[in-house]
């Protein structure tokens, strides 16, 4: 089930070249920074990122680990990291996406002629095709 909010720990893990970034309950999830505000930056939205793909594949979302049952060792920190997903939602379903189309020559050169734009001609012709004046993913 999709949640609006998340909050999970990650483990700072502090070293002379910067700072890795795990985040226990999440396996794969693994940012890195230069400095703690590039760190925090980044845990967020990879944070985002990586609960929007489970949530796209339906995976099961865990439960966070509780700060105190997690084990550090003595160059590490934890810092809980907050996403609200709506807003990342919105901004990764609103990407354009770069498609590759296959046309004739002739039809191509007739179309820059008049100063078609191809983009907005093929996105107009799918809505279109599709029944739809917006998209809202659910």
């Amino acid at each position: 089930m999709k949640k609006d909010h998340y909050i999970y720990p990650a483990v700072f893990n502090y070293a002379e070249d910067g700072i890795s970034i795990i985040f226990p309950d999440l396996p794969g999830c693994i940012p890195c920074a230069s400095n703690v505000d590039e760190a925090i930056h980044n845990a967020k939205e990879a944070l985002a990122l990586h609960l929007y793909g489970m949530e796209e594949d339906n995976d099961l979302i865990p439960e966070p680990t509780a700060i105190n049952k997690i084990k550090l060792k003595p160059n590490q920190a934890i810092v809980l990291i907050e996403v609200h997903m709506p807003l990342y939602r919105e901004a990764i379903e609103n990407e354009y996406v770069r498609k590759n189309v296959t046309l004739p020559h002739w039809l191509e050169k007739l179309a820059e002629k008049k100063g078609i734009n191809f983009s907005q001609v093929l996105q107009k012709s799918l809505k279109d095709i599709l029944g739809i004046e917006e998209y809202k993913h659910s």
